[in-house]
């Protein structure tokens, strides 16, 4: 058995679980010790390595997170919103480190896997790139800088398969724009505009969804005054940012002391 630490991959057949199997499988610090896929689904019972259309990997997709769990340093989830709830609650019981890059949560999600988070280390993003996390950390420091003379809008843009808006993402640059500011999100944000609104109020935090093709991902937060506007933008390209940013907190995972932890602490930002 391989020193390295043991990693699962929930929702292996999608596209981010492809993903997220590849890069942990290219990387020389980590191997895949198992996957899960949702009861009923074709991959289940079957090899890995076969499912994916190459050799035997001597990995089985289960349906079971507890026996796939077993054992494991790690799991990395991409999922959904209740799939990642009962997925933190096994990754907690076999106490594994449960890295979430899954979004769309309610506050009651939210509650339970701070509840999860009491036995295990969970680092929980809604985007796990360097880029992003740094824009967040710009975007708190220039919304601390600036009054509410300038309003704060923020756009994004995906592939026409995403499910949930805003984006975890965007939700995040939300998030840093009103710490910023010393005001709480959800009493400043403007999640949807039609018809005869009226005038934008003083203060709020506006958020546009774009979605259509295969767009990976695009986030622009403007900072719009009187006379001048800050533009600040991140562009992902590729996905693979996301599986590697993953691979990285499951790795900085190791060691730690049972909590939640954002992307911000994985990179030292």
């Amino acid at each position: 058995m391989s020193d390295l630490p043991g990693i699962v991959v929930t929702g292996a057949s999608g596209r981010m679980g492809r993903m997220l199997i590849e890069t942990v499988g290219a990387s020389n610090a980590a191997r895949i010790c198992g996957a899960v896929e949702r009861p009923g689904h074709d991959w289940v019972g079957q090899d890995l390595g076969l499912c994916l259309g190459g050799t035997e990997m001597g990995v089985t997709v289960t349906d079971d997170p507890a026996t796939a769990f077993a054992g494991a340093q790690a799991v990395l989830d991409f999922t959904a919103p209740s799939a990642t709830v009962a997925f933190a609650r096994a990754a907690a019981e076999a106490g594994a480190a449960h890295i979430i890059g899954t979004t769309g949560f309610s506050n009651d999600d939210l509650t339970a896997i701070a509840e999860s988070a009491k036995k295990t280390v969970i680092v929980r993003a809604g985007n796990m790139s360097l880029g992003v996390n740094l824009l967040t950390v710009l975007v708190k420091q220039v919304a601390a800088a600036l009054d509410e003379d300038f309003d704060i809008e923020i756009v994004e843009s995906h592939h026409n398969r995403k499910v949930d808006a805003p984006s975890g993402t965007a939700l995040m640059l939300g998030e840093a724009a009103a710490e910023g500011r010393g005001v709480s999100l959800e009493e400043v944000a403007d999640r949807g505009r039609d018809g005869i609104t009226g005038a934008r109020k003083r203060g709020d935090i506006g958020f546009a969804a774009i979605r259509g093709g295969g767009i990976v991902g695009e986030h622009d937060v403007i900072f719009a005054g009187p006379g001048e506007r800050i533009t600040l933008r991140h562009v992902a390209d590729d996905r693979s940012l996301f599986a590697k940013g993953a691979l990285k907190a499951a790795l900085w995972a190791q060691g730690k002391e049972p909590g939640e932890y954002a992307m911000t602490d994985v990179l030292g930002l």
